[in-house]
């Protein structure tokens, strides 16, 4: 049995949920068309480049949680399933959990998209461990702010050892699924990392290394 990791946005589902959330509070009227279009899409070129600057877009991106009530936030997300997630998960992504699950492996998402998104989407998918960007909360309400260290780049494998450790866990025979050159800092701590329909640096990295190239698409 070993621990199967897999990044979310682009890998396990067809979209980014994270730029597609901010698409949806577009679409719903629940933040500015104009400065909040220009930021989600100046963000996502960020991330594509690798020059993204985690703290400011949480700045951004978390804001909306904080503006809008809990009831509110959880109407939103059960459309948004509906409408952006669902539509995008990828078959083959499922099967390949499937795969791992009928190993015996433990199964754990790591994505740098907060956990508000992406927790209802992990339970759809089946996946009981999720590693995610933690939105602050008190008392009962969203700050705006994060809580601990973002689980993007080299803060995946920081989350991910004190994930481990607490499990009393290791990267024993690990596998690890992505498609962004972002994640390089955790494939290269994992025995089988897979690069799954990866962007352009990611592809000539693994190509370079040796490293598994497939698609879910």
């Amino acid at each position: 049995m070993s621990l199967a990791i897999f990044d979310l946005d682009n890998t396990l589902i067809g979209i980014d949920s994270d730029h597609a959330w901010g698409e949806f509070l577009l679409e719903q009227g629940a933040v500015d068309p104009v400065s909040y279009r220009a930021a989600n899409e100046r963000f996502m070129r960020d991330y594509d480049a690798g020059t993204l600057d985690i703290h400011a877009f949480l700045e951004v991106a978390l804001k909306p949680l904080a503006d809008n009530t809990p009831e509110q936030l959880a109407a939103w997300h059960q459309q948004f399933m509906a409408s952006k997630i669902e539509p995008n998960i990828l078959t083959k992504g499922e099967e390949l959990l499937a795969r791992h699950r009928t190993r015996g492996d433990t199964l754990l998402i790591i994505t740098a998209t907060n956990r508000f998104i992406t927790g209802p989407i992990a339970e759809r998918l089946g996946v009981d461990h999720l590693i995610a960007v933690e939105p602050e909360i008190l008392d009962g309400r969203y700050t705006g702010r994060v809580s601990g260290t973002p689980s993007y780049r080299e803060g995946k494998v920081e989350r991910l050892d004190a994930w481990l450790a607490d499990k009393e866990l290791t990267l024993d025979n690990a596998w690890f699924y992505s498609d962004s050159h972002n994640d390089l800092p955790l494939l290269e701590q994992v025995d089988h990392p897979v690069a799954v329909d990866p962007d352009d640096t990611l592809r000539e990295i693994a190509e370079a290394r040796n490293w598994r190239i497939m698609s879910l698409r």
